[in-house]
């Protein structure tokens, strides 16, 4: 089926539309607190504690929300202390792992004292049912997704461009809620007569959501055989983007972890020096191989090193927040602050996330021409746009459904160990 020639063009509606409910990106506002090794953060939290009053005050790195003397609650299911840093630091909390910009897997200090806006209402709903479609900012002329997916807690940064907002795909604990406009599933389902669940909205959000001018666009068929198409493609994409987190057809079946075919695998060819951090980063096109300084990484797949998201290469923007102090795009720090206590070679637990990232990137740059495909045949195609959702009152949502869900089950601790009352 194809559109009538001459025909208007069904406005696509955005992902505002769909998921309502959003939360803003993390601030932390001091970069000492997330790092790729979480053994650096116990480091600093350590240096942290051990200093004098007036030192911990400068090393905290004070901002207009946080100073040494700020009191604020517990972040929902942490338990951290709450009193001011001024007077005792307290114990290190276990770094949790969270999600930094598209695919970079990175840790975090969970506390509340530390960071300027945390988003609590985010914490709140992060459990093992949850995922978190993130909008990607967007840079005209370069490739790249406009949304990734994360079973991790998200920090929502985009590398270039301005960053878009994280969207929960569920409202309240325990996958309870699902954060869709009400109405809209019926309408599909209606529509395309078949039920229509909240992981297949999902994929296809995932497959079929594009930039555009005035925020993320996802274009919706009204074509039956399509939707499965683009609902099978985007479970693939869900398990890419989640490292296998998330069900998918992988080839390991489903939540297998993500392999490329035997022969094509990326191994270690020559190891990163046992001193030091490698400094540069280059891509041999003819043997197919990634360069890390002295190191050695092959096959790698071109369309994995030209992998983009955020207006970057995914694999350089990685590698930056690794690389030696002074290698080209790594991210500075100042002799003597928190955040130059990192480590001083590169850990082995590196090059693993390095492998399979590199893994991932090659899987979704296959899947790419199946999406351009799937984008093309869903504009020749029949689709429900913004006005025929409006008439069936799906749109606009209510403003309830744009606030968070009422999810406080348990006490939690507020400043200076009272309970917060929400």
């Amino acid at each position: 089926m194809t559109a009538k020639q001459g025909a208007p063009v069904p406005a696509a509606p955005r992902l505002s539309d769909l998921m309502p409910w959003s939360v803003a990106p993390l601030r932390l506002g001091r970069s000492w607190v997330r790092d790729p090794d979480p053994a650096a953060l116990r480091a600093r939290w350590r240096a942290l504690a051990d200093a004098d009053p007036a030192a911990r005050a400068l090393l905290f790195r004070p901002s207009r929300a946080r100073t040494v003397h700020s009191a604020v609650a517990q972040l929902p299911g942490r338990n951290t202390p709450t009193g001011r840093l001024s007077r005792a630091v307290g114990r290190c909390p276990e770094p949790v792992r969270v999600l930094h910009g598209p695919f970079d897997r990175q840790w975090l200090l969970p506390d509340h004292r530390l960071i300027d806006a945390a988003r609590p209402e985010l914490w709140r709903v992060a459990d093992e049912h949850q995922l978190f479609l993130v909008e990607l900012g967007h840079v005209p002329q370069t490739p790249g997704p406009a949304v990734v997916c994360s079973a991790l807690l998200p920090d929502g940064r985009s590398p270039a461009g301005r960053p878009g907002r994280i969207h929960p795909l569920y409202r309240r604990p325990g996958g309870a809620e699902p954060n869709l406009a009400p109405g809209l599933a019926a309408l599909l389902a209606d529509r395309l007569d078949r039920p229509i669940t909240p992981s297949a909205l999902l994929a296809w959000i995932a497959a079929a959501a594009k930039h555009s001018p005035d925020g993320t666009a996802v274009p919706l068929t009204a074509d039956p055989a399509l939707w499965d198409r683009g609902v099978a493609l985007g479970g693939r994409l869900l398990w890419l983007h989640t490292w296998g987190g998330h069900g998918g057809d992988g080839p390991n079946g489903p939540g297998g972890r993500p392999r490329l075919p035997g022969g094509r695998r990326p191994y270690v060819r020559a190891a990163l020096p046992a001193r030091g951090l490698p400094a540069t980063l280059d891509y041999d096109r003819e043997d197919e191989a990634l360069l890390l300084g002295g190191g050695r990484i092959s096959p790698v797949p071109a369309g994995a090193w030209e992998f983009h998201a955020g207006g970057t290469r995914v694999l350089a923007e990685w590698f930056a927040h690794r690389a030696a102090a002074g290698a080209a795009g790594a991210e500075p720090a100042e002799p003597g602050s928190l955040a130059a206590l990192r480590p001083a070679t590169w850990p082995q637990e590196w090059t693993s996330e390095l492998l399979e990232l590199v893994t991932v990137l090659a899987l979704l740059a296959e899947l790419a021409p199946e999406v351009e495909q799937l984008a093309r045949a869903v504009a020749d195609g029949p689709r429900l746009g913004t006005a025929e959702l409006r008439a069936a009152g799906v749109l606009p949502a209510p403003a309830s459904a744009t606030r968070p869900a009422s999810v406080l089950d348990h006490q939690e601790e507020g400043p200076e160990g009272q309970f917060a009352l929400l």
